[in-house]
C-alpha cells in the first residue's frame, strides 16, 4: 500500500491523462528546471522521497521487504524538449493519427494531446510514473531515474551511469525501461549515431606548376573509401546493415592554388558490436590505404561533453522485452486499441539514452510515433499523441513492473 511520509495511506490514484495536461504546459526547451519540480511535487503528493543529482536527474527508488530477491528495475525518460515550444491542445485526432483505431462508437478514443513533449517525451513519462507510483514490488528493487538534456547532450545521463569524467555508476541497473514514443512496441535496438571528419593534408602551390600535394583531389579516393566502408559487413539480426554518410566537404582557399587541405564530415549509423573508437580507427585505416601516400590523413570524432551513444541491441527472447510486449498487447485491448497497435517486437528509429545503459538488457516503450501516415510527430509542430494510447502505456508499465518484481500481496 502506497503512503507519505508521515506512513498514512494514500487512495489517490495517480492520473496519466491529468498529469500530461499539465506537463505540456510546462515549457521544458530551454530548461528542465520547471518540469523537474513539477515532478517531484507530483511524487512528493504520493508520499515519494526524490533526490536531485548528477546534474539536474530526478531519482526516487522503491525497495523490496526482499531487494536480493529480485532484480534491480530502472524506469527512465527525460524531462526536456526540443524547441520551439508548442503550445498544449486537446482537441479530435484527424484520420491518420487515427490510424487504424476504430472510433466509431467511442468519440473519446479520437481525443488527442497535442503540443510539445505530448509524445516526446511526457506522455511516456506520464506512463513509468504510473508505474512507479502504483508499484509495490515483493522482491527485487524499482528506480525512476528522469534525465533533464536528452535531446541536447545527456550530460545528465552520462553522469548517471559514470560515463563522465570524475562521475561514478549510480544506477547499477539489472533491466532498464526507457520511455520513448513507439507506438506501444517493446523495441529493443537502436543504431548507434557518431559525428567524425576525415582531414586531408597535402602540399599547397601554384596550380600552374607540377608541384604541391592536392588535398582536394585526393578526396577522390577518400569517399571511394566511404563509399565501400561496409562492403562485405554482415547485417545486425535486429537492424540491419551499418551506413556511412559524407555530408559535408569543405576545401582550397583560392582558384589558382593547389588545395592543401580537405575536410569532409561523416554520420555514422552503427550497429553493434561497433563503437565510436573502433570505427574512427577502422575509417583512418581504410581512408590512407586510398590516397596518395604523400596525404596526410586524420580522422577524428567530433568533441562531445558526452558519450556518443553507441549501439544497443537486447535478445527479442528476453523476459523483460516478453513481459512489456504482453502486457502492452492486454493494455490496449483493455482501452480499445486494434489488435495491429502495440505490442510488436522492433527496433527502435532513433538514437536514445537508453545507449547508456547497455549491455543490461533494455526496452525503449511507450505511447506515441516519432512519424505516422502525415509525416514527422516528435519534434514537429504538429506532435501529439492518443489519450487512450498513454492510458495503455501506463497500465502496461504497472503490469510490466508487477510481473517482474512482484507485488506487495504475493509477500
Amino acid at each position: 500500500m502506497m503512503r507519505d511520509n508521515d506512513g498514512q495511506p494514500v487512495t489517490e490514484r495517480f492520473d496519466p491523462i491529468s498529469f500530461l495536461e499539465s506537463a505540456v504546459t510546462i515549457p521544458s526547451h530551454e530548461s528542465a528546471a520547471e518540469m523537474r519540480e513539477f515532478v517531484v511535487d507530483t511524487l512528493t503528493g504520493f508520499g515519494i522521497e526524490t533526490e536531485i543529482v548528477a546534474g539536474g536527474c530526478v531519482v526516487a527508488e522503491k525497495t523490496s521487504p526482499a531487494p536480493d530477491a529480485g532484480p534491480h528495475l530502472v524506469l527512465n525518460t527525460h524531462l526536456d524538449t526540443v524547441t520551439p515550444h508548442v503550445p498544449f491542445e486537446r482537441g479530435i485526432a484527424e484520420a491518420d493519427e487515427r490510424g487504424s483505431t476504430d472510433t466509431d462508437d467511442d468519440p473519446d478514443a479520437e481525443t488527442v494531446i497535442r503540443g510539445r513533449g505530448s509524445c516526446d517525451a511526457k506522455g511516456p513519462l506520464a506512463a513509468l510514473l504510473s508505474g512507479f507510483i502504483a508499484a509495490e514490488p515483493s522482491r527485487g528493487r524499482l528506480t525512476l531515474a528522469l534525465t533533464p538534456d536528452e535531446e541536447a547532450l545527456s550530460l545528465g545521463a552520462a553522469a548517471l551511469v559514470g560515463l563522465s569524467p570524475g562521475t561514478e555508476e549510480r544506477l547499477n541497473g539489472d533491466l532498464f525501461l526507457v520511455g520513448e514514443p513507439t507506438g506501444l512496441d517493446a523495441c529493443t535496438a537502436a543504431k548507434g549515431r557518431f559525428q567524425g571528419t576525415v582531414e586531408l593534408s597535402g602540399v599547397a602551390a601554384h596550380a600552374a606548376e607540377l608541384a604541391g600535394t592536392n588535398a582536394v583531389a585526393a578526396a577522390e579516393g577518400a569517399l571511394a573509401a566511404i563509399r565501400t566502408f561496409d562492403d562485405g559487413a554482415d547485417d545486425h539480426p535486429q537492424l540491419g546493415p551499418p551506413k556511412l554518410t559524407p555530408t559535408v566537404i569543405e576545401g582550397g582557399e583560392a582558384t589558382n592554388q593547389v588545395p592543401a587541405d580537405c575536410s569532409i564530415t561523416v554520420d555514422r549509423r552503427s550497429v553493434p558490436p561497433e563503437t565510436a573508437a573502433e570505427f574512427r580507427s577502422s575509417l583512418a585505416d581504410a581512408v590512407k590505404s586510398a590516397v596518395p601516400e604523400d596525404v596526410g590523413v586524420d580522422v577524428a570524432l567530433t568533441d562531445r561533453a558526452s558519450p556518443f551513444f553507441e549501439a544497443f541491441s537486447t535478445d527479442p527472447d528476453h523476459e523483460l522485452v516478453e513481459t512489456v510486449a504482453n502486457a502492452a498487447r492486454t493494455a490496449g485491448k483493455s482501452v480499445g486499441l486494434p489488435a495491429d497497435r502495440g505490442g510488436g517486437v522492433r527496433p527502435f528509429g532513433a538514437a536514445t539514452e537508453a545507449s547508456y545503459f547497455a549491455p543490461a538488457p533494455t526496452v525503449v516503450f511507450g505511447p506515441g510515433d516519432l512519424a505516422d501516415g502525415a509525416g514527422a510527430v516528435a519534434h514537429a509542430e504538429r506532435e501529439y499523441v492518443l489519450i487512450r494510447e498513454v492510458e495503455a502505456a501506463a497500465v502496461a508499465v504497472e503490469r510490466s513492473v508487477a510481473g517482474i518484481l512482484g507485488t506487495e500481496t504475493e509477500a
